[in-house]
């Protein structure tokens, strides 16, 4: 629809024309909203994999866990206008937007509780996807958080388009899609591989990205609610403190990755000289764990029994 506007002479969305501006941002959000719920409802799925594994215990209410799941995947194609609160929507229109939001925040603090709640009294062990999985719980619930502060209509005029919103938004998708996409790695690298990684290196790698993502994204609420605005190419002195912790930050958080890269590439050459069990990880349930590590291309000869 805009290339056709631009290119023959469409008003699909030109004002000049008849057409709304508005309604590209109502199209746009549509698609973009459930797409940010589609990263980070795998992450979900491997959270719940990893803590009963490291917590020794079932997870805390599956059932509980998969209607949240669901729920999720409904409500995130009904919340898509809360992007769009200061465009003079009717207010109508921006409650119901305000409820949903806040609605979507129930399913999600229910596998937060799953989760926390697998852990509780567990026989607990650390090892780097487990300390990934903690970092994940703890500070995406942060982002989320701040998610609900966005919801609301008569502060999102404060906080609409600020930096604020990058801040909530990385909490939820850095701390969040990225720190499970870490923590499968080393959850599963054993398997892939048939050789173990560098335990120590992991753990280095979690505590240098945990207090550099934190340095590079907690500060940007700060400066947000002070006034800085998204998407400008320079800002007002009085930012710029603030955003020199946030650039140290996130040189050091991006450097970290170096860490993971180089563990990865050793451990599948096999220079840490140990060997991965079939099991790998005492506890861990699923059909990939009763296969030899590396699993080999051909798996089951027969059904095998999901229990």
């Amino acid at each position: 629809m805009m290339l056709t506007d631009r290119n023959f002479g469409t008003s699909f969305f030109d004002a000049a024309g008849g057409g709304d501006p508005v309604l590209f941002q109502h199209v746009f959000w549509f698609f973009g909203h459930p797409e940010v719920y589609i990263m980070i409802l795998p992450a979900f799925g491997i959270i719940s994999q990893i803590v009963p594994t490291f917590a020794r215990k079932r997870i805390f209410g599956y059932s509980s866990m998969v209607y949240a799941t669901s729920s999720i995947a409904f409500l995130s194609f009904i919340v898509w206008a809360h992007h769009m609160f200061t465009t003079g929507m009717p207010v109508a229109t921006e409650l119901f937007f305000m409820y949903a939001t806040m609605l979507i925040a129930v399913p999600t603090g229910v596998k937060v509780f799953n989760w926390v709640s697998t852990m509780w009294k567990g026989s607990m062990t650390f090892e780097t996807p487990m300390l990934f999985a903690i970092g994940f719980i703890f500070m995406f619930s942060i982002g989320g958080f701040t998610g609900l502060m966005l919801a609301i209509v008569a502060a999102d005029f404060q906080y609409h388009d600020t930096y604020f919103v990058v801040a909530h938004f990385h909490y939820v998708l850095v701390t969040g899609a990225l720190y499970a996409i870490f923590a499968a790695i080393y959850f599963w690298l054993p398997k892939w591989t048939g050789n173990m990684y560098n335990e120590k290196m992991g753990k280095i790698h979690f505590w240098i990205s945990t207090i550099s993502v934190n340095l590079l994204f907690f500060p940007m609420h700060f400066v947000g609610l002070a006034g800085m605005p998204r998407r400008i190419p320079d800002y007002n002195i009085q930012f710029a403190e603030f955003n020199q912790w946030a650039s140290v930050g996130a040189f050091i958080f991006g450097f970290s990755q170096l860490i993971l890269l180089y563990n990865v590439v050793s451990t599948i050459r096999g220079r840490n000289h140990v060997k991965a069990t079939d099991q790998v990880w005492e506890g861990a349930e699923g059909l990939e764990w009763t296969l030899p590590s590396p699993a080999p291309f051909h798996s089951f000869t027969t059904p095998p029994t999901v229990k």
